[in-house]
């Protein structure tokens, strides 16, 4: 029988069915001649309606001897009812994929999805395995991390053990390569002292990373570790014991690559090391730029387009104080644009990064709610500072006897991030204000503990804003409004539960956005780096292809 394709199933019953292979050519006559009438008919429309779906549906070949001869149904009651099942078996299917709970779906029919390349992240439920490091062999630290959260992501393409399937069946392990990665980085190969000897780390012979890694020092200094994210995700790239989004895989040919990332742990070196100690003449850490500096110059790798398709993090404001005019064409990883000219870091190269919140992250489900928050506004840091800042100790005296704002001095030593964390999780809005720079951890401690933040920060510049719209989830007032007398007050008690209470929902939907973790998770602060970085190449890439249209040299 043309009219019928050959399937890889059976149709059968638990009862008194007979197996009925469904191949091409079979007339189906002496197939179904044990089988009851009613059995029959039900036969009959499952494999008219597959039929009927495969767009092989002809109606006079699917026609049963037994069934004309006692049955006698009419053929258009026959047609009827197919059409209404198929519409019902179309229906309840569109349910079940909009419904987004994948357990209403058949194990058998949810891996078949997967195998076609269905962008579901499938969990089963089961303890989770220790986490292995994409370069060691022993478990990884967890380096003050945030516990990770759970996401769906069609980037999602690393299987570490069998409790996770993404987008895999049958495999337990799986690695992403350079074609189906979003980009393509080369990392140079730097000796220790430019990034895990920053931490102590202390290299054996010919060894340029760690078996073990070293944890990052708590305190301010992990506000500013986007950097050691990065270089940890960029190493387990190619390790199939991690499981990691396929955002950006790292190669090992620099032709290959989209970018080329260089591993300086420049806020750290900053930190730790830009005093003199005893008799030296120059600083640690202006040796290492001087020496990233030469190194980088003399790289054919960077020759090649100026340095352009190169990505230096240098998050603290005064991080590469000493190599960043020399190394201006370069894509930056920043905090805030607030120390740096125009003509060195700006948006139309550079990335936005947010900051390593210090406070830990409130669970959705343990989110005080509008009426569960006693206090209207919360800040607390230091009140008296420089350029920008002088606006905070004008609101500090203009707040602090209100009975339900609570603005006080304070900073993380003692029992600071404590503090900060109940502060924060009991208030409804939290004060971001301009300090030294336009941005601050506080900001992210913020959006950690579900506080709706106030932005008074006219220069500030935010992570990854052309893909987010921070209004839904924050609300930002000038300088100049916010130190006029009862306006801030007024304009925040004005914001009702309701109005409130969706910008509170809207800010539990965003905060994996800001979570550094390892491994990394689609869509946490590590991937959207990476996607912000790809948003960043393509333009670099369409300058550097419209400068080569008269290069004669390929043609040599």
């Amino acid at each position: 029988m043309a009219g019928i394709r050959s399937w890889p199933f059976s149709v059968f019953d638990e009862s008194p069915w007979t197996l009925v292979p469904l191949r091409s050519g079979n007339i189906l006559h002496n197939a179904c001649r044990e089988v009851s009438e009613p059995t029959q008919v039900q036969l009959l429309f499952m494999i008219s309606s597959v039929a009927l779906v495969s767009g092989d549906f002809k109606r006079e070949a699917l026609v049963f001897p037994e069934i004309q001869e006692k049955s006698r149904i009419p053929s258009k009651f026959i047609s009827s009812l197919i059409t209404v099942s198929v519409f019902l078996l179309i229906l309840s299917s569109v349910f079940l994929l909009q419904s987004g709970n994948t357990s209403f779906i058949p194990r058998s029919v949810f891996e078949l999805m997967l195998v076609n390349g269905t962008s579901v992240y499938f969990e089963p439920h089961a303890k989770k395995g220790p986490i292995k490091c994409p370069f060691l062999s022993f478990e990884v630290p967890q380096v003050d991390a945030i516990q990770p959260l759970k996401r769906v992501s069609e980037s999602a393409c690393q299987v570490s053990n069998p409790s996770k399937k993404v987008g895999s069946v049958g495999r337990k392990n799986m690695v992403c390569d350079s074609k189906q990665a979003l980009l393509r980085v080369f990392m140079y190969d730097l000796r220790p002292e430019f990034h895990f000897g920053l931490l102590g780390w202390k290299e054996m012979e010919n060894q340029t990373w760690p078996q073990h890694i070293p944890p990052y020092p708590g305190g301010l200094n992990l506000q500013h570790s986007i950097e050691y994210w990065l270089t940890l995700d960029i190493l387990s790239s190619d390790n199939v014991n991690v499981v990691r989004p396929c955002t950006v895989v790292r190669v090992h040919n620099p032709r290959e690559a989209d970018f080329i990332f260089v591993p300086f742990f420049a806020s750290l070196s900053y930190n730790r090391h830009s005093k003199l100690h005893e008799k030296e003449k120059v600083s640690v850490n202006k040796r290492l730029q001087d020496k990233l500096v030469q190194f980088l110059m003399g790289r054919n790798e960077w020759k090649r387009k100026g340095g352009k398709d190169h990505l230096i993090v240098a998050h603290h404001p005064n991080s590469m104080l000493d190599a960043r005019k020399k190394l201006g064409s370069a894509m930056f990883v920043l905090a805030d644009f607030g120390r740096y000219p125009a003509e060195i870091a700006n948006l139309g190269k550079d990335i936005i990064a947010p900051y390593r919140h210090l406070v830990k992250t409130v669970p959705s489900s343990k989110s005080a709610t509008f009426k569960e928050r006693p206090i209207l506004v919360y800040f607390r840091g230091a009140i008296y500072r420089k350029d920008g800042g002088v606006i905070r100790q004008e609101l500090y005296y203009l707040l602090k006897d209100e009975k339900d704002v609570d603005f006080n001095f304070g900073s993380i030593g003692g029992n600071g991030v404590r503090k900060a964390t109940q502060g924060m999780a009991s208030s409804k809005f939290c004060l971001n204000i301009a300090g030294d720079t336009p941005s601050s951890n506080r900001l992210f401690d913020a959006i950690a503990s579900h506080c709706v933040p106030v932005i008074i920060s006219d220069e500030i510049e935010l992570p990854f804003e052309d893909v987010l719209d921070y209004s839904q989830f924050c609300i930002f007032i000038r300088g100049d409004d916010a130190i006029k007398k009862g306006y801030l007050l007024k304009l925040l008690r004005g914001i009702n539960e309701e109005k409130w209470t969706k910008m509170w929902e809207r800010l539990k939907e965003v905060v994996h956005h800001f979570e550094y973790q390892y491994p990394s998770l689609p869509g946490d602060a590590v991937d959207m780096i990476w996607q912000a970085v790809s948003r960043k190449i393509s333009s670099v890439q369409f300058k550097y292809h419209r400068k080569r249209r008269y290069d004669r040299s390929q043609l040599v």
